[in-house]
């Protein structure tokens, strides 16, 4: 949620730096809700007032000889009322102002480029070099299906848009987890975090997927009288909400890790990637998260979009990476990097990780703060996320980069310590 006082003092330019996103700040509204709250919280404030004059009137006309009684009814009559009808008018005031904010997306920084779509990104750098194979390569959903890969069984269970994985490609998948999580740990200086699979509203109101993401969560009703809980769509929600309603008392940056399922009901994308696992209802991901102070996030973020560029180096798989276009940017991010790894059952590049800023934008819905041992004051943190990496898609990268000719898929050298000694995926 956006600074009230730094967009009052900033209109104009944050009107201008929300249009990069494709948003049109509504001024005319914001304007009447910021005064309507103002006269409202100001007419309220001036009825206490009065009501601490009546205080003193009321002791002068016991003195005089009248019942305390009578002398509250004389100067009392209808203040009470009407403070009670002023102090709720301002919280509507104050609420509806709120909820405008809330719908608010973060200002992008300045350097981010202008631009519509993904088409309008910004390739920073590439890394690696496409293979060049010697017969026509295969997509994922073909090679994998002789190894453990089965689509046609989630559609059973749950269908469309689940997979199922047996055998090999089950114990790939545990072996890109569990080799994530050790080069996160043990070289980045991450702390492992296991969380809940399911939050509550607040929590998702807090990282920005509420209220305007609703229609993409899946939401678990909840029996009468209790709160509805959603499941996740990524670890960032649980995570970063560990920090929420508090003032963190130790030092800065917090590095956490988490490896959990997300779940998303991909509304508005029908049609898109049917095939496979590239975008599924259920799939996993090994999540990064830091918490730093002002003035550290930006530089954080090149640190973190490494971390994750870390592993696909690791594993000898080429990517690139973009900085994401305003009309590409996600709503509470303030900067993203999109690393997108080559695919040659697709012959492109598609995405793996983004890795976003969010600057203080998360820590005030979520009221999470720090204390500033300089200035001894609670302080917003900055927040920062980001995928270290999709499993899945990892997964798929691993299968259609690593195929040989007679369809067997030769293991990456970093994963074969987990994958008991196993350098070769054959039947």
């Amino acid at each position: 949620m956006l600074d009230i006082k730094y967009l009052r003092d900033n209109l104009e330019d944050i009107t201008t730096a929300l249009a990069k996103k494709g948003y049109e700040f509504d001024q005319v509204t914001f304007a009447r809700l910021d005064e309507t709250r103002k006269a409202a919280m100001g007419h309220a404030q001036s009825l206490q007032a009065e009501k601490k004059k009546a205080s003193k009137q009321i002791g002068a006309l016991i003195g005089q000889g009248m019942s305390p009684e009578d002398a509250k009814a004389q100067v009392m009559s209808g203040l009470d009322a009407d403070i009670t009808q002023a102090e709720q008018d301002a919280k509507l005031a104050e609420q509806a102002l709120r909820d405008l904010l809330m719908s608010v997306p973060n200002v992008p920084l300045a350097e981010v480029p202008v631009g519509a779509s993904e088409d309008d990104n910004v390739e920073v750098l590439k890394w690696g070099t496409p293979k060049e194979f010697a017969f026509q390569p295969q997509d994922h959903v073909d090679l994998g299906a002789p190894f453990g890969l089965n689509f046609d069984a989630g559609a059973l269970v749950a269908g469309s848009r689940f997979a199922v994985m047996s055998g090999a490609i089950a114990r790939l998948h545990r072996a890109l987890i569990q080799f994530m999580l050790d080069t996160h740990t043990l070289e980045h200086g991450y702390e492992e975090t296991y969380v809940p699979y399911l939050v509550n509203r607040q929590a998702l109101e807090g990282t920005g997927q509420l209220p305007k993401f609703e229609e993409d969560l899946f939401k678990i009703p909840q029996a009468q009288g209790e709160r509805d809980l959603y499941l996740i769509p990524t670890a960032e929600v649980p995570v970063t909400n560990l920090l929420r309603d508090a003032v963190n008392e130790t030092t800065l940056p917090i590095k956490k890790v988490a490896h959990t399922p997300c779940f998303r009901s991909e509304a508005g994308s029908y049609g898109r990637d049917t095939r496979g696992m590239i975008r599924q209802h259920q799939f996993d991901k090994v999540e990064l998260v830091q918490f730093v102070q002002a003035g550290e996030s930006e530089k954080a973020l090149e640190a973190l979009t490494g971390h994750a560029e870390a592993i696909l180096q690791k594993l000898e798989l080429p990517y690139r990476k973009v900085i994401l276009c305003g009309g590409d940017l996600g709503f509470s991010a303030a900067k993203t990097y999109d690393l997108e790894v080559w695919l040659p059952g697709q012959q492109k590049y598609r995405e793996i990780s983004s890795c976003s800023t969010f600057g203080d934008y998360q820590a005030r819905r979520m009221q999470a703060r720090w204390r500033n041992p300089e200035t001894g004051k609670p302080e917003l943190l900055h927040t920062l996320n980001g995928s270290g990496l999709a499993v899945g898609r990892t997964l798929v990268a691993v299968l259609e980069n690593y195929q040989n000719a007679d369809g067997s898929i030769t293991v990456p050298e970093a994963l074969r310590p987990y994958m008991v000694g196993l350098d070769v995926i054959s039947q």
